[in-house]
Formats: structure tokens, C-alpha cells, sequence
């Protein structure tokens, strides 16, 4: 067996790769599903979507690779973080759509559990902070919000699950009902130190433990398919959240290495070692990783727009028919103008978590046009990674970060990334292989199954196909932040 096949579920397509015996991508199928908006700051999706989508490009990447599924070793699955589903137990069936991670809300809730006193327990035990991001209180409005739900799973009926156990749960034909510790790390029901459900926070948000999946490593065995889906049974043998295997995939094994992965969001980790560190800058202190029972973890920011300000381009302004235009925009822009664009369409994330404040444009003129609202989108994501950047510069006692690792589709733009130094005042490199949130799932699976090798000869193997260096001067670096950070203080003030 020669291939490992890498579920990569994300927030508006799902995509299946296959890598062959040296992790080189072998094919790749790729589908996008709806986006549901029932009201302001609610995203929704259809769960039969995130099924059905899945298990279609599987099968259609191992019809395009022309490959027999006897050839392959194992399946890891990586998935959209913190997205909540609910089902039944005998029949499968959802309750409602999945709400997801940049779903708002539970802020009402959120803000009653803040004014409670309850966010310092909340943070020293889970690492998070109380967020509508997070799944627990999105788990909590299902069971006090859809009828009967509460009632059913107190008697046991409803399973609760991020998109990796939903996966696997119709993977297996119901046989599993599991996550991994990465995931697990995400919900806000987890204690990140001792590793296991926190009694006193499902007690707190009245959720019944019986519904939540078994923890397990992020290499370890979470079933087989069923025989129908791919003609043979295949071994789930990994699984981790996406930004987690853009870490692994990304080889930052060792304390103090960086990535971001610029995808629908933009998330930056920094991989901490064997402690958990706690941030005094409000960053998320979470699980990089677990192998062999013992977790290596990982400091946070999660920004909730990068990728999809792009897809406002597109979709909203429709000054776009594909990401790849905005390049030749930010160009061709007028460099006497300086339009500052917050992207706060779902609220602001690390180190704002500002839930409540929305999207805003300054320094418009009568002459600003698509060229310059393209280089302002591309400028915000950079932006943005500078607040994460200093947070966890200030925060991890290793001291300055010298290079970031870059991954996702938005690391494919020269003029994204080339402004991310320039406004960094660092290193940016991009590896060879941009689809590290795969490739990190592909190898835990591989791993396990003995056809990858392990951590030390897999870093060997990452390579570099761009370091984007600074040129910008000290000078106009600092003004331009400057500028983005009145941008936030305004946007927020409203």
C-alpha cells in the first residue's frame, strides 16, 4: 500500500488528496457546499453538505489518481475547527444545521458567563476565553434552542461532535464515536492539563457528558470505513485540527517555531514545547499536538477574516471573478492613497476578541476603486498578523521569532506575502508544498501506518520555495501600523 489519503474539510469547500510513498501530492479533488446566513453574525451548515461533499471528492480523487483503494494505507482527517453538530445516535440524523466556528450568537451568553466570573476557571482550565468561537456555549444554545433537544440528550439519544467526529461517525457507519486531542482542546469543555472532560464547565452549560466523543491521540486508530465507500475498508489513523496539522505539516516541531495558514482565516501558532503557556496577551494556549499519550502545546491567534475578504471581493462587491485577480489590483492601486480596510465582518479575533463590532473602510476619496479596496484587503491580513506576531513575541519567554512559516491559499499572492515581511520587519517563508494543513494529516495517518517516517526524518523533508525578505523602511512600517491601529480603535468604538 502506497498512498495515504488526506480528508481536508474545510469551512466552504472540502477537498481530498492524495500523497504517494515520498508525501508528494498525487491528486487532489476539491468541492465547495453553500454558506447559510439566518441572520446577523449566524453561519450556518447544512451537515448533509459536509457528508456528502467529503465522501464525494474521496472517491473522486482515487477515480482521478486511477489508483486502486487496496493501494492505500490509512486515512487522516483534518477539518474546520470549533463547527458544532448534533445527532442522533441511533439514526444519524442532525438536529439542525452545524453552527459554525465564526458563528456570534452565544455573545449574550458569553457576556453572562464574563459578568458571572466564571472566564478565569474558564481560561485556566480549557486555555480559551469566553468566545462565541468556541464550541461549548454553540452546543449550549442547540439544547436550550431546538425543541426536545435537551430532554433527548439527557436520556442519551444525541451525540455531540466537531466536524472531525461527524466524519468519522458516517466513516465508519457509526461504529466510532470519537475526536482527537486537538479538536477535543477546541470546544471549551476540555482540560488541557489533565486531558479529559471538564465535569464542572458541562455542569456550568447544563451538557450532558454522555454526548461527547472519546479522546484520543492525534495518531491512533479511530476505526475503518465502511466496506460500501471506497470498495475495501481503509484505517482512520490520524486526525487533527486543521490549523494543528498545518503545524505538523509545516514541521514545527520544536519550541518556538511559527506558522500562519492563511485560509478562510488566518491562524498563527507557536509551538511551546511541553508546558502550556499561559498568555498574558490574550492569545488561546491550546494543543499543537498529542503522540503516545503525551500532548505538545501551542500558543494561538485565530483571526476570523483572510482568505474570506477575498471571497467579499468576489461574492459582495463582485469587483473579482477569482482570488487570483487581486494580485494585478493591489498593483496597479494609487500609492498617494491609504485606504485601511478592518475586516471585522464576524466580529474582531485574537488579541481584540471583540465579538459585537463589524466591518469598516477609512480613507476612501473620490477616486478609490477596486484597485485600491483589492491592496487594502490584501494589506488587512498582514495587519492583522502583526497583532498576533507581537502578542506571541511578548508572550513566549524563548524571545524574537526570526522567520514565520506561511501555508494556505492566500499564501500563493507574492504581493500578500511580500507586504507580510515588509510590515512584519522579518523573514516570510513559503515552503514547497502549500497544502501543509493535509500534508499534516496525511503524515500522522502515514506515520501510524508505518509508510511516513517519524518526527526527526520528517522535518528533514520540508523545503523551501520562497522567503520573502523586508524592504519596507522602519519609518513607513511603523506609520502604516499605526494607521491600522487607530483603523481597530475606531471600528471598535462604534
Amino acid at each position: 500500500m502506497t498512498h495515504v489519503l488526506a480528508i481536508d474539510q474545510g469551512t466552504t469547500s472540502s477537498r481530498a488528496i492524495l500523497f504517494d510513498r515520498s508525501m508528494q501530492i498525487a491528486a487532489t479533488a476539491q468541492e465547495e457546499f453553500p454558506q447559510h446566513y439566518p441572520a446577523s453574525g449566524w453561519v450556518e451548515h447544512d451537515p448533509a453538505d459536509i457528508w456528502s461533499t467529503t465522501a464525494g471528492t474521496c472517491r473522486g480523487v482515487i477515480e482521478r489518481a486511477g489508483i486502486p483503494a487496496t493501494d492505500i494505507a490509512a486515512i487522516g482527517i483534518t477539518n474546520q475547527r470549533e463547527t458544532t453538530l448534533v445527532w442522533d445516535r441511533k439514526t444519524g440524523r442532525p438536529i439542525h444545521n452545524a453552527i459554525v466556528w465564526q458563528d456570534r450568537r452565544t455573545a449574550p451568553l458569553c457576556e453572562a458567563l464574563k459578568k458571572a466570573g466564571h472566564e478565569p476557571m474558564i481560561t485556566d482550565t480549557t486555555g480559551l476565553l469566553l468566545d462565541p468561537y468556541f464550541s461549548g456555549t454553540k452546543l449550549a444554545w442547540l439544547l436550550d434552542n431546538i425543541d426536545g433537544a435537551r430532554a433527548r440528550a439527557e436520556v442519551g439519544e444525541l451525540l455531540f461532535g466537531t466536524v472531525d467526529s461527524w466524519l468519522i461517525w458516517n466513516l465508519t457507519g457509526g461504529a466510532v464515536h470519537a475526536t482527537d486531542a486537538t479538536n477535543a482542546a477546541r470546544t471549551l469543555l476540555y482540560d488541557i492539563r489533565k486531558g479529559g472532560w471538564s465535569t464542572t464547565i458541562c455542569e456550568m452549560l447544563n451538557i450532558p457528558m454522555a454526548m461527547l466523543p472519546e479522546v484520543r491521540d492525534s495518531a491512533a486508530e479511530f476505526g475503518v470505513t465502511r466496506p460500501d465507500l471506497f470498495g475495501r475498508e481503509i484505517p482512520i489513523l490520524g486526525v487533527a485540527g486543521d490549523q494543528q496539522a498545518a503545524t505538523l505539516g509545516q514541521a514545527c516541531f520544536q519550541p518556538g517555531m511559527m506558522k500562519s495558514t492563511y485560509g478562510t482565516g488566518c491562524f498563527a501558532l507557536l509551538n511551546t514545547g511541553a508546558a502550556p503557556v499561559v498568555s498574558r496577551n490574550r492569545l488561546l494556549t491550546t494543543i499543537a499536538y498529542q503522540l503516545d499519550g503525551v500532548p505538545t502545546y501551542a500558543l494561538e491567534g485565530s483571526i476570523f477574516i483572510a482568505g474570506a475578504v477575498v471571497q467579499w471581493l468576489r461574492d459582495g462587491l463582485k469587483i473579482i471573478r477569482a482570488a487570483s485577480e487581486t494580485q494585478a489590483l493591489a498593483d496597479a492601486a494609487d500609492p498617494g492613497q491609504d485606504v485601511v480596510l478592518v475586516p471585522a465582518f464576524t466580529g474582531l479575533g485574537a488579541p481584540y476578541w471583540n465579538a459585537q463590532c463589524r466591518g469598516a473602510i477609512y480613507g476612501l476619496t473620490r477616486n478609490s476603486g477596486p484597485a485600491e479596496l483589492a491592496r487594502a484587503a490584501l494589506e488587512s491580513v498582514g495587519f492583522q498578523t502583526r497583532d498576533l506576531w507581537q502578542a506571541m513575541r511578548a508572550d513566549w519567554p524563548g524571545g524574537d521569532q526570526a522567520v514565520l512559516r506561511v501555508d494556505g491559499g492566500m499564501s500563493a499572492s507574492d504581493f500578500a506575502m511580500q507586504f507580510l515581511a515588509d510590515i512584519l520587519g522579518a523573514p516570510v517563508d513559503r515552503p514547497d508544498v502549500l497544502e501543509t494543513t493535509a500534508l499534516g494529516a496525511a503524515w500522522l495517518a502515514g506515520m501510524r501506518a508505518g509508510v511516513y517516517p517519524g518526527q526527526d526524518e520528517f522535518a528533514k523533508t520540508w523545503a523551501l520555495q520562497r522567503r520573502f525578505e523586508p524592504a519596507m523602511t522602519s519609518e513607513l512600517r511603523d506609520a502604516k501600523y499605526a494607521r491600522w491601529q487607530a483603523a481597530v480603535a475606531a471600528t471598535q468604538a462604534v
